[in-house]
């Protein structure tokens, strides 16, 4: 069960990444907010949801035939749906998540069509993790991911594969997996 506590530090998180998003229109084109996205994912133990902004970086990097390195950051609000919490089966929990990420993507120069992209990213947990037999003992994890996908002038698809793990800082560190689908709107 969420604390007034944790209530109020997800309702800040949310604000702060909001309230860029209020301000898009008059952004759109200085850089700071180029997209929008939600994504789901899912495993066999949990769900998630997540609402994310992007600003991409404007650069090229190994560019020839007519694709390029380059890359965004991503700022997420999340919330994961555990259904086995503290190994006991049908015992729910939700947890929520708070991520930054920069993220690489080999792409067209024009930016539509088919990508790749990599992620490894920072993000922090309102509370442990401990669902089915897997713990993760630290509430600071770092996201990495591993995603394809296809975009068009206006919208973003992909399909990505999400772990989340501490690194090893501490012991447990089981991680926790996702198959994650995008869908992202572009200004």
């Amino acid at each position: 069960m969420f604390t007034l506590k944790k209530i109020s530090m997800l309702a800040l998180a949310s604000a702060a990444l909001c309230a860029p998003a209020a301000f898009a229109q008059s952004t759109v084109g200085n850089g700071y907010i180029d997209s929008v996205s939600f994504e789901y994912g899912t495993n066999p133990q949990q769900r998630m949801g997540r609402v994310a902004i992007q600003s991409d970086w404007d650069k090229q990097w190994f560019a020839g035939n007519g694709r390029h390195l380059s890359g965004y950051f991503e700022t997420n609000l999340a919330l994961w749906r555990l259904n086995s919490y503290e190994n006991v089966p049908g015992r729910n929990k939700n947890i929520g998540v708070l991520g930054f990420t920069p993220v690489f993507r080999y792409q067209n120069d024009n930016k539509l069509g088919l990508y790749g992209e990599i992620g490894i990213g920072l993000n922090l947990l309102s509370t442990l993790y401990k669902n089915e037999d897997k713990e993760l003992s630290t509430a600071f994890q770092f996201g990495d991911h591993l995603g394809v996908g296809y975009t068009t002038a206006k919208w973003d698809f992909g399909l990505k594969y999400q772990h989340y793990s501490n690194g090893s800082i501490k012991s447990p560190n089981a991680g926790a997996n996702w198959i994650v689908a995008k869908a992202a709107y572009r200004f």
